[in-house]
C-alpha cells in the first residue's frame, strides 16, 4: 500500500463533497478515478497531495512516498531553459556524476581499497538511478511531447501556455515519483501524442491516479477503477470497458434487489396497517415498524439522477444535396497550412484530424469567414445554413447572465421558453441568474451547444465540442448528434467520440492531406495495412560504436507504431475465442498467419527503435 484514506470526508460550508470513502493505492496500480464533473475528483486528488485537508477520517501514507501532480500553471513564469528544469529533475543522478568524477580523479595517484569500494557504491547507485539511460529517456519523453532536442536550451518562458504544460508533464514523468497523479492529462493533447503517452504509461513502473474523461485512453492506461458518484466511492477491477460491464451488471443486481425489498415492503406495511390497532397483535405491528425504520433502504436505479443535458439538434430548413465544395482551399495565416479539396454532401459527418498545428481549426473558422483563406474556391451550397461551436468559448457576453445570454440571441421567445431550453441543459431554478463569466469549462460548453441547437442550422461546424465535458455528457452529444439528420464537420481528438459520430476522417499531415471515405476504421486499417506492408529489416548487429550516423527513425512515431501494432495483435488474438474461427481450421490458421507476421513486424519496429535509442545514449555519452 502506497497511500490510503480510511473513512474519509470532506464538505465545504454545508455541503459535502463526499462522505465516509475508503480509497486505496496499492504498488504499480494504474488507477482511474471517474464520475462527473463536480462529483469531487480533483479534491480526492488534493487530498492526496496535503493540499486539501480531510474533515473527517485519515490520509495514510509514509513520509518518504514521492507524490508528483500536475500544476497547470507550474512553469508559467519560469525563467529556465527546459534543460535547467530538468537539471533539477535529475538532481541525484547529477550529484553522482559529480560525486563519481571527484572519486575516479583521486583514483589516478590514490589506489586505496576503500576509494574503490567507494567508487563501486557509486556506480551501482548511478546505474539503480537510471544514470546510463536517462539523457535517452529524456529525449524520448521530449520529442513525444513534440519538441526538439534543440528547444532543450529554449527558455521556458518563450513557450505558449500549452507548451509550457506539456514541459511541466514531461518533467513530472522524467522525475518517477511513488505516485503520479494526472488531472485530464490528454486536455490539449494530439492524437499523435496521446497515443505516445498511453505506450509510455503502460510501461510505467510506479502507481499512477488518473482523471479522465478519455474513454480510449482509460481503457488502455488503467487496470482499476473509482467511480466517485453521489458522494460515495466504488473500487472496480479492470480498464474502463469492464467498469462500464460491470456497473452495467451491478445496475440489474440493484434493481432485482429494489424490486424484492419493495415488495417486503409492502407485504410489512399491510401486515402493520392490519394489526396495528388489534390489542393482542399491537406489539407485533410494532416491531415491525421499527425494523422498517431501521432498514437499510435500496435506491431505484432507474430514478438515479443521471446529470445528462437534452439536446435534439434539428434543420430549420432542408437545405441542398451539395453543402460545400473546396478545391485547393489553402489555409494559414503568414503561410499555407493546409490545402484542401473536398466535395462535402448533405448527411455527412466528417471529422478533420491531425496534430496540433497543422490548421484544423484554421480550416474550420476559414470556412465560416473567420479568416481570410490564402488561395484556392470555395463554394457553400443552396440554402445551406452554418452554426458555429468555438473550442475557445468565446461567443459570450461578459456580465450576460445564463438566461440573458440566450434571450438576447432569440428575444421572440417567451421566458418559459428560454428556461425549458436552458433547464434541458440542466440550467435550472437560480442557475439561470449565474454570470457566463463565472461559469465551469463544461457549463459554458453546455451553453454553448443550447445557442447551437437554438439556430436549427443544417451544417453544423464543431472545433472540439467535447472538451470540458465529463463521460455522461459526452455520451449525451453522442446521441443527440447521431439524430441530427443535418451535417456535421468537427475537429475532435478524442477517438470514441470519432468512432461514434465520424462517418469519413480528413486526416491533416504537414506534408499532405489524405481522405478516408469509410470513417475512423478505414483510417486506422489504412495505417495499419502501410505498417504490415513495409519490407522488413534486417537484424541490426552493429556494435554500438559503429552507429556514426543518426538513424532514421522517429522516436515518438516508432513508439506510436508500436502501441498501434500491438493493439491490432490483442485484438486479433481476442477472435481466436469467436465461433467463427475455432469452429472453422482453415480460418484459424489463416489467423494464426495473420498473428505471426504482426508478431515479426512488431519485433523489427523494436529493432528500429532500440537502434535509434542506442545512437542517442552514445551521443550524449
Amino acid at each position: 500500500m502506497i497511500v490510503q484514506i480510511s473513512d474519509g470526508t470532506v464538505y465545504f460550508g454545508a455541503n459535502d463533497v463526499f462522505e465516509h470513502i475508503d480509497f486505496t493505492v496499492n504498488e504499480n496500480e494504474r488507477i482511474a478515478l471517474v464520475g462527473r464533473n463536480g462529483s469531487g475528483k480533483t479534491t480526492l486528488l488534493k487530498v492526496l497531495t496535503g493540499d486539501c485537508e480531510l474533515s473527517s477520517g485519515q490520509l495514510i501514507k509514509s513520509n518518504k512516498t514521492s507524490i508528483s501532480y500536475l500544476q497547470q500553471n507550474a512553469l508559467a513564469l519560469s525563467d529556465q531553459t527546459i534543460r535547467e528544469v530538468f537539471d533539477e529533475v535529475f538532481k541525484q543522478i547529477k550529484d553522482l556524476e559529480k560525486q563519481i568524477e571527484e572519486v575516479s580523479k583521486q583514483m589516478e595517484s590514490d589506489h586505496d581499497e576503500k576509494l574503490i569500494d567507494r567508487y563501486s557504491r557509486l556506480e551501482e547507485e548511478y546505474k539503480y538511478a537510471g544514470g546510463y539511460t536517462y539523457q535517452s529517456e529524456m529525449l524520448s519523453v521530449l520529442n513525444g511531447f513534440g519538441f526538439k532536442e534543440e528547444d532543450l536550451d529554449r527558455k521556458v518562458s518563450s513557450f505558449s501556455g500549452g507548451e509550457k504544460t506539456k514541459i511541466a508533464f514531461a518533467g513530472l514523468l522524467l522525475s518517477k515519483p511513488d505516485l503520479l497523479l494526472l488531472d485530464e492529462p490528454t486536455n490539449h493533447l494530439d492524437l499523435s501524442t496521446i497515443e505516445w503517452l498511453e505506450n509510455y504509461l503502460s510501461k510505467y513502473k510506479k502507481a499512477m491516479v488518473i482523471v479522465s474523461h478519455d474513454r480510449v485512453f482509460l481503457d488502455r492506461s488503467v487496470n482499476v477503477v473509482y467511480e466517485l458518484e453521489y458522494g460515495n466511492i466504488r473500487r472496480y477491477a479492470g480498464n474502463y470497458s469492464s467498469f462500464v460491464e460491470q456497473k452495467k451488471n451491478d445496475l440489474i443486481r440493484q434493481e432485482a434487489a429494489y424490486r424484492r425489498q419493495q415488495k417486503d415492503i409492502k407485504r410489512l406495511e399491510e401486515l402493520i396497517e392490519k394489526f396495528r390497532y388489534k390489542k393482542n397483535k399491537a406489539a407485533f405491528a410494532q416491531s415491525k415498524i421499527k425494523y422498517l425504520e431501521r432498514m437499510d433502504r435500496i435506491d431505484d436505479p432507474k430514478k438515479a439522477d443521471t446529470k445528462a443535458f437534452k439536446a435534439k439538434f434539428v434543420c430549420g430548413v432542408r437545405g441542398g444535396k451539395n453543402v460545400l465544395s473546396l478545391d485547393h482551399f489553402k489555409v494559414g495565416y503568414d503561410r499555407p497550412l493546409a490545402e484542401v479539396s473536398l466535395e462535402i454532401l448533405r448527411g455527412e459527418r466528417i471529422c478533420v484530424m491531425g496534430d496540433n498545428g497543422t490548421g484544423k481549426s484554421t480550416l474550420l473558422k476559414s470556412i465560416i469567414g473567420q479568416v481570410e483563406p490564402l488561395g484556392g474556391y470555395m463554394m457553400l451550397g443552396h440554402q445551406i445554413q452554418i452554426a458555429y461551436f468555438d473550442q475557445n468559448l468565446a461567443n459570450f457576453h461578459s456580465g450576460n447572465t445564463v438566461l440573458e445570454e440566450l434571450w438576447n440571441d432569440y428575444p421572440d421567445l417567451d421566458m418559459y421558453k428560454v428556461r425549458s431550453v436552458l433547464g434541458a441543459f440542466l440550467f435550472t431554478a437560480d442557475e439561470v441568474f449565474k454570470e457566463v463569466n463565472v461559469l465551469s469549462g463544461g457549463e459554458k460548453v453546455r451553453l454553448s451547444l443550447a445557442k447551437l441547437m437554438m439556430k436549427k442550422a443544417n451544417f453544423l461546424i464543431l472545433d472540439e465540442p467535447t472538451n470540458h465535458l465529463d463521460i455522461i455528457s459526452k455520451e449525451a452529444l453522442e446521441n443527440a448528434l447521431n439524430e441530427y439528420d443535418g451535417t456535421i464537420l468537427f475537429v475532435s481528438h478524442d477517438r470514441y467520440f470519432i468512432k461514434k459520430i465520424a462517418t469519413s476522417c480528413l486526416v491533416i499531415d504537414e506534408d499532405k492531406v489524405t481522405y478516408y471515405p469509410d470513417g475512423y476504421k478505414d483510417y486506422i486499417d489504412t495505417k495499419v495495412k502501410e505498417e504490415l506492408d513495409k519490407p522488413k529489416q534486417e537484424k541490426n548487429e552493429k556494435p554500438l560504436k559503429e552507429l556514426k550516423q543518426k538513424p532514421k527513425y522517429n522516436l515518438k512515431k516508432l513508439e506510436n507504431e508500436i502501441s498501434l501494432m500491438e493493439d491490432i495483435l490483442e485484438d486479433k488474438r481476442a477472435l481466436r475465442y469467436e465461433p467463427e474461427y475455432y469452429q472453422d481450421m482453415k480460418k484459424m490458421a489463416e489467423l494464426d498467419d495473420e498473428i505471426d507476421e504482426i508478431h515479426n513486424q512488431i519485433h523489427a519496429l523494436e529493432e528500429k527503435w532500440e537502434e535509434a535509442m542506442l545512437y542517442e545514449e552514445e551521443k550524449n555519452k
